[in-house]
């Protein structure tokens, strides 16, 4: 799967190869940039796929110290591997079936030396480490530890990298082309705390003043997902069943003040999954569990243990939603991810849109699913303001490149499947390509390709055109019209003005509740709609993300 997975990178780079390099030529990028972001021989050597973090975290120091093992198949021969851990962070010592392991460092890259490996051979070795991680500023968005307190002064404590990279905290293969098969998190804390992290707990030891909690994740999991939560927690639960019976646990981990509320507005989650169930499958990491644990920042997706920190509030901290709704932002989108992010992951940080768009979609489905359609687009719409068109969707390959952003790898990305599922004119298919390929691709990294390939198969119609124009250049495509009246109808002389070559796609046109189709090209076509007069002429603009250049004459 590893190698198949480079083999997409490279394609879906040729694809896109000319439109990224006009848009990204002025950029400059760093030998640190390429060291984190490029699949280089000292990466692409080895493949791993265990994780045992072993970690004490000193809060009056704001320190953690322990040693990770790191569990490897190597995938060719090799005598040095790289591995990744902030240049602020220190290593004590490297050490590989008894014997410490020569290394050097360059930026955020560890370069280890090793005994001749073989390939096909498997190794574990354990790094030593400490330091003072990473504050983040702005969590989640910036990365980092969040040294916080709750409102009766106990300390809480959590860390987010979505974007900054696990490394920042523990040692590891920082690239999102390999997610480990499992993963141990052994955490030590002032045992008057409670330590939360992914997966199961499976024991706790006591350690004079401090308590170890022992996690454990038994799927393949981002590194920047693992993640812990320190705090005067308490714990309650539930239990959701799937359509086929299947038990599913559910657990939450609040501030004790927050409890009452938390019962409560918690209850919402079973909907959530229901939807999902209903649109996707059933929730992808049943043996580990689903839950919400609170936190002293907004939200991350982190896979089983979820970041919550919307306050129990409505929308978006209050906002972002319709007045007419009641729902939480945080648990519908963080949820989304467990699905797209979580075990549909992109194997390079440019195609975050693969994680970001289908989850800003699934909001609006939840919507649909809870009320009805025409609430999920007005959801939409109510979006639109948000997108920038300054930049692609999708960043430049290979690079740890944290210079292009915005959100349009969240809206304009949303729009792109509105538009696309209305290109299709079919509901029925539309959710059975979701799900279909939501389920052809569970559990594993993709790249764009992948979804560009399944919708080409799917439809029998190559939409490559379309995904280059939403994806790889910053402008929309341009619904251009000339508009005159005709008799007592509308005559309309129209075309479409893109970047991608070859771009062509269905739209709607008319009067609204009568809309009929057309198919525009680069070349202007003539149309004559009769009982629709110029005043009454539109573009279904609420179902495709178009610009619209009309001309009345």
């Amino acid at each position: 799967m590893f190698k198949r997975l480079i083999l997409f990178l490279l394609l879906g780079a040729a694809l896109h190869a000319c439109a990224q390099d006009d848009f990204y030529r002025s950029y400059r990028f760093t030998r640190a940039d390429t060291l984190r972001g490029m699949l280089r021989p000292e990466r692409t050597c080895y493949d791993v796929t265990f994780y045992d973090i072993n970690v004490r975290v000193d809060i009056k120091n704001k320190t953690i110290e322990g040693y990770v093992d790191i569990a490897y198949r190597a995938m060719d021969d090799f005598q040095t591997l790289q591995i990744d851990l902030y240049d602020n962070m220190q290593l004590s010592k490297i050490e590989f079936e008894g014997k410490a392991l020569s290394f050097h460092r360059e930026h955020h890259a560890v370069f280890v030396q090793f005994p001749p490996q073989a390939k096909g051979s498997l190794g574990t070795f354990r790094v030593y480490y400490h330091g003072v991680p990473r504050e983040a500023r702005n969590p989640p968005w910036d990365g980092g530890f969040v040294w916080s307190k709750d409102r009766l002064s106990n300390p809480w404590i959590g860390v987010a990298c979505e974007g900054d990279g696990a490394s920042l905290w523990w040692p590891n293969k920082d690239h999102l082309s390999d997610k480990p098969d499992s993963v141990s998190i052994r955490v030590a804390v002032l045992s008057h705390l409670m330590c939360v992290a992914n997966g199961n707990l499976r024991q706790t030891v006591k350690d004079g003043d401090y308590t170890r909690y022992d996690w454990f994740v038994s799927y393949p999991i981002n590194n920047y997902n693992v993640t812990l939560n320190i705090g005067k927690y308490v714990h309650f639960s539930d239990t959701y069943t799937t359509q086929d019976g299947e038990k599913l646990a559910l657990d939450y981990y609040v501030l004790a003040y927050n409890e009452k509320k938390a019962r409560e507005h918690f209850k919402q989650v079973q909907g959530v999954l229901a939807c999902y169930e209903k649109y996707f499958d059933k929730y992808p990491f049943m043996r580990d569990g689903f839950a919400l644990v609170e936190t002293p920042y907004l939200g991350m997706e982190h896979q089983s243990a979820i970041a919550y920190g919307n306050k129990y509030m409505r929308g978006y901290l209050g906002g972002m939603i319709p007045r007419n709704m009641d729902w939480d932002y945080i648990i519908v989108h963080e949820t989304g991810h467990e699905y797209f992010g979580n075990s549909i992951s992109c194997g390079d940080i440019a195609e975050m849109w693969i994680h970001e768009s289908f989850t800003t979609y699934m909001e609006a489905l939840y919507i649909e699913c809870m009320y009805n359609y025409e609430e999920a687009e007005k959801y939409l719409v109510s979006q639109r303001a948000y997108i920038q068109n300054r930049e692609p969707i999708i960043g430049p390959l290979n690079v740890n490149f944290d210079k292009w952003g915005g959100s349009d790898h969240y809206y304009k990305g949303a729009w792109m499947l509105h538009t696309l599922r209305h290109t299709l004119r079919n509901d029925a298919k539309w959710f059975e390509l979701l799900k279909g390929f939501y389920r052809k691709h569970a559990h594993s990294i993709i790249t764009s390709k992948h979804f560009f390939d399944y919708v080409n198969t799917f439809t029998g119609r190559n939409y490559d055109a379309f995904f280059r124009q939403y994806l790889y250049y910053p402008t929309l495509p341009t619904f251009t019209c000339e508009v005159e009246a005709k008799g007592s109808g509308t005559r309309i002389r129209y075309k479409w003005e893109a970047d991608a070559p070859g771009f062509q796609m269905p739209i709607a046109i008319g009067k609204k509740g009568a809309y009929e189709w057309i198919t525009p090209h680069a070349e202007w076509q003539t149309l004559t709609l009769k009982h629709v007069t110029p005043e009454e002429f539109r573009v279904a603009t609420e179902w495709f993300l178009i610009e619209v250049n009309r001309v009345d004459k």
